[in-house]
């Protein structure tokens, strides 16, 4: 081995020594891996220790210790960088640093990498080049390996240096980016992406660089790019590596499917809305809410008269509402002005004239939609920027109009406004369609109760009040019915009675049953029992076809009761709920006696009379079960309930008694509610004015008959 210029010049050690120090130096270099070379640059000799022989491929034979020996082995794509390096070590005395390939005798290539120093002599000029070698080729293999997983990625990925430039770039991040690497590397991000900063991009990126915590957001960048990213940003020697996917169809996919379960939860919305909707004015207030403010700023629902006449005349605007309730109140005094100061060129106009959906985008001039005046000036305080009109089709008719309107700031309606909008305004118009079949199907329904339920009498000192009301989920009719008349003998004859059902058919059942009834009681003077199994005979023979629960019952003043001023009460029950006695103290009785088969059951059934005294101030009540049963509740419960809540209402004239009952036992009925009450007064007193007039039936010479309490 040669000795550095620094040893031949200033070691005063002998040469064995120097050459003994620096065999151990070859050893401790060789221990760890490194290969030593030393170059006389006077003699030309090159010595290499035998780790460098190895990878140049030579060993003590073969290598001839010169320049040219390294020469010959270095790659020819390396040489121009290595020279140049050797040169200016040299000419300056300084540092050498190459990494270079070194081509074998097989054909191999190894990476070196090799730093030293050019050591000067007594002249000054550098007399001897030495360093060490490292061989990397496992690591430029690997970093090898890392670029074409980076390269051959799906995903893109580029580095960010501590000045924030691009140090690396793969092939999907150009794609993804739509630019080369030629322009991006070196280049700050701030700098080529400048809608970064300040957006979730710097924010993350910094706080990277900052904690050195790994970063993973969703993040959009606007024009020219216009695409959502997926970003995974994490520390990487020294500066931030970024992964990164374009997920813009996946948004616009999950946007796509928001917006469709948007309109599937608006028309589920709005169809449980009108589902059972029956009063069309209801249905339209029950339906703004779900479109404002979720669909529009402010929306007027409006109806159309059936009719001959122009619309104007038939067009009424019955709801609106405004997401601003600042607003409301001028949205609500529009809506009471609009109809009359539409123009011919208006939104409404059109979609009257077409049934076709119209939309106006953009600024909306207010001539185009209203005259001037005041309504112009309330609709310029509503500043519609954007306006929508639908029209309400029922089944081959435009039945209403929903104006829909969105200000400045919220943009115009898409396509998918207008789709789903579409839908909800079919549901509306096909409701509101029903509504108005529904409406003319309950006048008819309640032409026929009313012709069905009877006038009361108003026999002498007796004071007669009945109630019918409706299943709310019915027609406005049903199976229930009460009858009162005056028999031939004078007699009261009361009956209340409950056919299965609240619809059509039963009322056409309980009309059948009542008719016979009515005629069997006033043309056959019989006790009640009879009279009911009458009935179950001529229900055989006429085919009534129905079952029926009843209670008939006659009210009757005996020769012994006279002097008392009291009544008899006489009755048979076919099944039904046992009548209500309030005796004059305000005590309330339910008078359980056994009933018998309901009626229409078996034409031949023995049926029983039961009775009871009325005193003067007693009040009888007969009513039907809707008036009491409640789900779940067993009907005993539910009785006491009833015998109460007449106890309380005792001192209130009938008809208020009557009103108190239903309205506490049965505010929300699901089935038909029918009662009738009979209040006894004192035969020795004037008649109460309560009772009303004397309205009884008259004989052919138009003479009041005389019953058992004349």
């Amino acid at each position: 081995m040669q000795a550095s210029a620094d040893d031949a010049t200033s070691d005063p050690q002998p040469v064995d020594a120097r050459t003994a120090r620096l065999s151990l130096l070859d050893s401790a270099a060789q221990a760890a891996g490194l290969g030593t070379f030393q170059w006389d640059l006077v003699t030309g000799a090159l010595h290499w220790d035998p780790t460098l022989l190895e990878v140049f491929g030579y060993d003590e034979t073969t290598f001839p210790g010169t320049i040219e020996a390294f020469d010959a082995r270095l790659h020819p794509g390396d040489a121009a960088l290595v020279s140049a390096a050797l040169d200016s070590a040299v000419s300056t005395c300084g540092v050498y640093e190459a990494e270079f390939r070194v081509v074998q005798p097989d054909g191999s290539v190894r990476w070196l990498a090799a730093r030293g120093r050019a050591l000067a002599g007594p002249s000054g000029d550098a007399e001897h080049l030495i360093g060490v070698t490292t061989d990397t080729t496992a690591l430029r293999e690997r970093d090898l390996h890392v670029q074409q997983i980076l390269e051959d990625m799906s995903t893109g990925y580029f580095w960010l240096d501590a000045d924030w430039r691009f140090g690396y770039v793969n092939a999907e991040a150009e794609l993804i980016l739509a630019r080369t690497r030629a322009d991006l590397l070196g280049g700050v991000i701030w700098d080529l992406f400048p809608a970064a900063v300040g957006a979730s991009f710097e924010e993350h990126y910094r706080a990277v660089a900052r904690t050195g915590a790994p970063h993973v957001f969703d993040a959009y960048y606007p024009a020219p790019l216009d695409a959502w990213y997926e970003v995974r940003a994490i520390p990487e020697r020294g500066g931030v590596a970024v992964y990164f996917t374009d997920v813009t169809a996946r948004r616009r996919a999950l946007a796509l499917a928001e917006e469709g379960r948007g309109r599937s939860d608006l028309l589920a919305a709005v169809a449980a809305e009108l589902a059972d909707a029956v009063d069309p004015v209801q249905a339209l207030h029950a339906v703004l809410p779900h479109l404002v403010p979720g669909v529009a700023d402010f929306a007027i629902a409006s109806l159309l008269d059936d009719g001959p006449g122009p619309w104007r005349t038939r067009l009424h605007d019955v709801a609106a509402r405004h997401a601003d309730p600042d607003l409301q109140p001028v949205l609500d005094e529009y809506r009471s002005m609009r109809v009359p100061a539409l123009t011919r060129t208006s939104l409404v106009a059109e979609v009257l004239t077409t049934s076709r959906p119209v939309v106006r985008f953009g600024a909306t001039s207010l001539d185009d939609i209203v005259e001037p005046g005041p309504v112009r000036d309330l609709l310029g305080r509503l500043a519609p920027e954007t306006l929508m009109v639908l029209p309400l089709r029922g089944r081959g008719r435009t039945r209403g109009v929903v104006t829909l309107a969105r200000g400045a700031g919220r943009g115009g309606f898409t396509d998918a406004d207008v789709t789903a909008l579409r839908d909800v305004t079919a549901q509306m118009g096909l409701a509101l369609d029903n509504a108005h079949l529904h409406s003319a199907r309950r006048d008819l329904t309640e032409e026929l109760q009313r012709s069905l339920l009877t006038e009361l009498p108003e026999p002498d000192h007796l004071h007669l009040v009945a109630r019918y009301v409706p299943a709310s989920t019915g027609t406005q009719i049903g199976g229930d019915w009460y009858d009162a008349f005056l028999l031939r003998d004078g007699c009261t004859c009361l009956v209340i009675g409950d056919v299965t059902g609240h619809d059509l058919q039963a009322a056409v059942k309980m009309a059948q049953i009542r008719n016979v009834l009515r005629g069997g009681a006033h043309a056959v003077v019989q006790p009640p029992a009879a009279i009911l199994s009458a009935y179950d005979w001529a229900a055989r023979d006429l085919a009534i076809g129905a079952f029926s629960t009843a209670i008939l019952a006659r009210i009757e003043q005996p020769d012994d009761l006279v002097e008392q001023g009291a009544r008899l009460l006489r009755w048979s029950n076919a099944g039904h709920l046992p009548p209500l006695l309030v005796q004059p103290d305000g005590r309330a009785e339910l008078l359980w006696r056994p009933s018998d088969l309901l009626l229409g059951m078996r034409a031949h059934t023995v049926r029983q009379d039961h009775t009871e005294v009325l005193l003067p101030g007693a009040t009888l009540l007969l009513y039907t079960d809707g008036l009491v049963e409640n789900r779940g509740e067993r009907l005993q419960v539910s009785l006491e309930r009833l015998r109460a809540c007449a106890e309380r209402y005792a001192d209130l004239p009938l008809d208020e008694f009557c009103d108190a009952v239903v309205a506490e036992l049965a505010p929300s009925n699901d089935d038909d509610v029918a009662l009738l009450a009979v209040r006894a007064f004192p035969q020795d007193e004037p008649r109460p004015p309560e009772a009303g007039p004397r309205h009884v039936p008259a004989d052919d010479d138009e003479a009041p008959v005389h019953g058992a309490f004349d």
